[in-house]
């Protein structure tokens, strides 16, 4: 499965949030990232991805094993996703640890999270805030399969014009990205 996601900085996200919640209720969590990597930086070379999340919210606490393949679509970077919860996180991050793989990167991300339908998707529009990073963003995904990733990124960018967010608003920036500019 893809995720097509387009993610745009925003600019009024008073605004955003106050037509988010017409939609959907939101879902406000704070996400504890840390991206694994081998010694070598093999996955970030192969532009891939391995995560674990740990979801601090309203119903307590869950956690997410997530690798994310080679970007599939330039313009959006979706990725496929494989993810799974899992029941004990500190087991995640040592069975990482004892197959090679070491923290190469951490930081929390502050969400507010809306799911909802539109253009016949499931879409999971989230605003995000990462402390070290300057401004708000705001990310619509939805998991489709690859050869309908063309289209789910039209449909988001349907919503996205919806909620009065451009073309020139979006970015292809990651928040690991720039995490790792702020603290060079």
């Amino acid at each position: 499965m893809i995720e097509a996601e387009l993610k745009a900085r925003v600019h009024s996200p008073e605004a955003i949030m106050q037509q988010l919640d017409e939609r959907a209720e939101a879902r406000v969590e704070v996400y504890q990232e840390i991206y694994y990597d081998d010694p070598a930086g093999s996955l970030e070379k192969r532009d891939q991805e391995l995560r674990v999340r740990t979801i601090h919210g309203p119903n307590g606490l869950r956690t997410l094993l997530t690798f994310k393949d080679t970007t599939v679509d330039e313009g959006s970077g979706s990725k496929p996703r494989h993810e799974t919860r899992v029941e004990d996180s500190q087991e995640a991050h040592a069975i990482l640890q004892g197959l090679g793989y070491v923290p190469a990167m951490a930081f929390e991300k502050r969400c507010r999270n809306y799911d909802f339908e539109a253009r016949g998707r499931h879409i999971l529009a989230r605003l995000v805030r990462v402390p070290e990073i300057d401004g708000t963003f705001l990310e619509i995904e939805t998991i489709v399969d690859e050869d309908d990733a063309t289209s789910a990124l039209d449909d988001i960018r349907g919503v996205l014009a919806e909620l009065g967010i451009g073309p020139e608003d979006l970015t292809p920036e990651t928040y690991s990205g720039l995490v790792a500019a702020q603290r060079r």
